[in-house]
């Protein structure tokens, strides 16, 4: 079967200091970073040897997971396995670059957030410039706060025309419509992140074809959902693997909602789901997404 697998690790530890994120600056013990190590190994030998099924992974970790070797060299190994669709990795980009030249670059793919105040513009212009260079395709994130604006103007201007811009809401944060215009403008595709999604009750592709695992391999059907379907490794998991409604109220992050079936972003993702690259971008043909009219919720915004 196809299978989609988020993995987030007990990994922590981030070089960054973001007054958004509650793992800014967190360090790991080595003890703790030897436990995600062999953690993120496992988790790799089990995905080299599934080869029954065509596998699609998002490292999806709490901390920076590409300055530590053990996930740049899982990446690298996964990426060049016949039966691994996609490999992907959020990351800042504060990590070299020239060892994605020894990966499979039909397969490796990152999301990238660039956070104002934590590197220089420059530095993280280059990098991207660098992987564009490469032919790794990668997409270019931000938090959408005021302060952000206009460094992300100036990312837009300075990127790659077929490198993605992307914008977050940011959390707690409601947008007038002449807020919400401005990030628009730089990212045709912010109205689904503007608001919480109603989703309870509603059908997902999340516990059916994709699934969320942690460092112990346990697995449930995503990061928001607590309820447990069994254990990779001891394969008890797959027979809960059924499609199944939501059973939140709201979702409202994109690495949730993006599967759900009520909205069409597998559609407008369509072959960069897990990277966050919009089916439009690098085709010569213009960026022309489906309109966000669906990501309106009217009253939910409080619910952010």
């Amino acid at each position: 079967m196809d299978l989609t697998i988020l993995y987030r690790g007990p990994l922590a530890s981030c070089d960054y200091d973001c007054p958004y994120c509650p793992f800014a600056k967190r360090r790991d013990t080595p003890e703790q970073l030897r436990a995600d190590r062999a953690a993120l190994e496992r988790f790799t030998a089990w995905a080299a040897a599934n080869t029954d099924d065509r596998l699609s992974v998002l490292f999806t970790p709490w901390g920076e997971g590409l300055v530590r070797s053990w996930y740049r060299r899982a990446l690298t190994e996964l990426s060049r396995l016949p039966h691994i669709a996609r490999v992907a990795i959020q990351t800042n980009l504060s990590c070299r670059t020239g060892w994605m030249a020894e990966a499979d670059l039909d397969t490796l793919a990152l999301w990238c957030t660039f956070h104002p105040g934590q590197t220089p513009y420059d530095r993280f212009l280059a990098k991207s410039r660098d992987l564009a260079a490469l032919g790794v395709r990668h997409s270019v994130g931000i938090v959408g706060l005021p302060e952000h604006l206009e460094p992300a103007r100036q990312l837009r201007a300075d990127l790659p025309e077929q490198v993605y811009l992307w914008v977050n809401a940011a959390e707690g944060r409601t947008y007038s419509d002449e807020e919400a215009a401005e990030w628009t403008a730089l990212d045709p595709l912010f109205g689904y992140s503007r608001h919480p999604h109603r989703s309870a009750g509603l059908p997902c592709r999340t516990g059916a074809s994709v699934i969320s695992v942690d460092g112990d391999g346990t697995v449930r059907r995503c990061h928001f959902v607590r309820t447990e379907l069994g254990n990779l490794y001891d394969g008890s998991y797959r027979a809960a693997l059924a499609p199944r409604p939501c059973p939140l109220a709201v979702c409202d992050c994109h690495i949730g909602y993006v599967h759900l079936e009520s909205l069409p972003l597998y559609d407008v993702f369509a072959g960069g789901v897990l990277e966050r690259i919009p089916a439009a971008v690098g085709t010569g043909s213009g960026f022309t997404p489906h309109p966000a009219v669906h990501a309106d919720v009217g009253a939910l915004p409080l619910l952010r």
